[in-house]
């Protein structure tokens, strides 16, 4: 057996005291209203750069950092935006818009803190939420209703906005048409001749907020037309392509708008084991436009959505949080476009 030799104990070592704005100001040669102003980037004084600089750079050195406790105290309300985790997987595409709306929120020197929210619903996560005093949330898909939102503004959220298919009373929304996606994505594909039409609904839990629209968009594309629509029920896994490859001889279709692109990628290689031509034998179509698509081959057919910028979204929050009592804000977003490859 091999024993760990022990340490010595560490000599106590006293307790170091936490740097205060006062610190900070003795070692830059200001007062402590200027370090406030310059730490809390306030626009309202000016300050010189040399002088802003010896402020950074004293706090810098002091490892002082603003308490954002005492901050909110002063202003009447915290600079913290929360936004719950998503109860669906988020992909690649929703990543890329959290990060440019992080980036955005923190220009304008706003906080961003993400909630995991698992296990918590409805107006039980809006108390959860609430207890750490946003001055703003952001609720990715559905689960939040008008009593969540009364909550919320109770607690002192200034802010209020929901991005999903559905506004919510009291609060501002971005309205994402998913059914749109679903009906760009098959007329597309009758559009090609296609009259055998199968729609990927995926089988993963909370993802039925996005799939049920474009399932309900890709049947009013063919409506009043000799083609179908089939819903085609599926996994992100590979068995579960591997059995729907096998049996796709015997559905009598011709087309597949497979949900997004990972669930098409998917799909299409399980096809292609199956000796199944692309698109020979299944057209197939997916959503996003990741550049994965663009590498395989052949390459995959796509629609292009354009999510609303985290600029703009950003300046959303912000009017809101100054302007607490203005009539809540609707947004339609959410723009699609076919993108033509060879898959289709």
């Amino acid at each position: 057996m091999v024993q760990i030799p022990k340490q010595p104990a560490p000599e106590s070592l006293a307790p170091r005291s936490v740097p205060t704005s006062a610190d900070v100001a003795r070692l830059a040669g200001v007062s402590r209203a200027t370090v406030s102003y310059v730490l809390n980037n306030t626009s309202a004084v000016r300050i010189s750069e040399p002088t802003r600089r010896r402020v950074h750079e004293a706090a810098r050195e002091l490892g002082y950092v603003p308490h954002a406790a005492a901050r909110s105290l002063r202003a009447g309300h915290s600079r913290t935006v929360l936004m719950p985790a998503p109860s669906f997987p988020a992909g690649p595409l929703y990543s890329r818009f959290l990060r440019d709306l992080q980036g955005a929120l923190g220009r304008l020197d706003y906080t961003v803190v993400q909630y995991g929210t698992v296990g918590l619903y409805d107006d039980e996560a809006a108390r959860a939420w609430a207890e750490l005093r946003p001055v703003a949330v952001l609720v990715p898909g559905s689960g939040l209703g008008p009593r969540g939102v009364e909550v919320l503004k109770r607690s002192g959220a200034r802010a209020v906005v929901t991005l999903g298919p559905e506004a919510v009373e009291g609060a501002h929304a971005l309205l994402m048409d998913h059914e749109t996606v679903g009906h760009t994505a098959v007329r597309h594909l009758y559009d090609r001749g296609r009259r055998g039409i199968g729609v990927v609904v995926p089988a993963e839990d909370g993802l039925e907020v996005f799939s049920g629209p474009r399932l309900a968009g890709a049947r009013r594309a063919v409506r009043g037309t000799d083609a179908t629509v089939t819903e085609l029920p599926l996994a992100h896994e590979e068995r579960d392509a591997a059995r729907l490859a096998t049996r796709w001889r015997s559905l009598g279709l011709d087309a597949v708008f497979a949900y997004n692109d990972e669930y098409a990628m998917l799909l299409m290689r399980a096809m292609q084991d199956e000796g199944l031509g692309i698109p020979a034998d299944a057209a197939v179509i997916g959503a996003d436009d990741l550049m994965l698509g663009r590498l395989l081959r052949p390459r995959l057919s796509t629609v292009h959505l354009e999510l609303p910028s985290g600029r703009d979204l950003a300046a959303l929050v912000d009017r809101a949080v100054h302007d607490p009592t203005a009539a809540p804000e609707r947004h339609e977003v959410l723009g699609a476009t076919v993108v033509h490859r060879e898959s289709s």
